[in-house]
């Protein structure tokens, strides 16, 4: 299992970037510039924390593999209907990966035998550290570009 660590942890690290700014995401009323940019991080470490599940699998592949797939597929089939300006379909595909995320992570930390909660037993410094800084990134990187992000009214009923 040490020779996963690595991989593990940038796993790990990212999905929970995901379940913190999943609320922001789904509950913030604009849908403007801070939005896509917001989007583009949160579905960035949506395809990292899919991709990196794929390299995690001593015992072979299990359903959550299976739901890794699946949300790559929901994340594309959302980013397309986006761009087509279909905003229900994009709306739902990507609250959904947010839900099966969230189960997925609720699994990984309940799970007696799964990484978390081992390193919640041994170590959990390391993993409060973790939540704090992933914390405090997703809050002052979306404060930042919130605060930025959008432009001012008048350029919006101008443009």
């Amino acid at each position: 299992m040490d020779a996963f660590i690595p991989v593990i942890a940038v796993h790990a690290t990212c999905a929970l970037f995901v379940i913190v700014l999943g609320p922001l995401q789904i509950l913030r009323r604009r849908r403007d510039r801070a939005h896509r940019v917001l989007g583009t991080a949160w579905a960035t470490a949506m395809v990292l924390t899919c991709t990196t599940s794929f390299l995690i699998a001593p015992d072979g592949f299990s359903w959550l593999h299976g739901l890794a797939i699946w949300t790559l597929v929901c994340l594309v089939i959302a980013i397309v209907a986006i761009r087509r300006g279909v905003v229900p379909t994009h709306r739902g595909f990507m609250v959904g990966s947010y839900l099966g995320t969230a189960i997925a992570f609720a699994f990984a930390t309940l799970a007696p035998g799964r990484a978390i909660p081992q390193l919640l037993r041994e170590d959990p410094v390391i993993a409060l550290v973790t939540l704090a800084g992933v914390i405090v990134l997703v809050a002052v990187g979306s404060a930042l570009v919130i605060r930025r992000g959008a432009p001012p009214a008048e350029a919006a009923l101008a443009g």
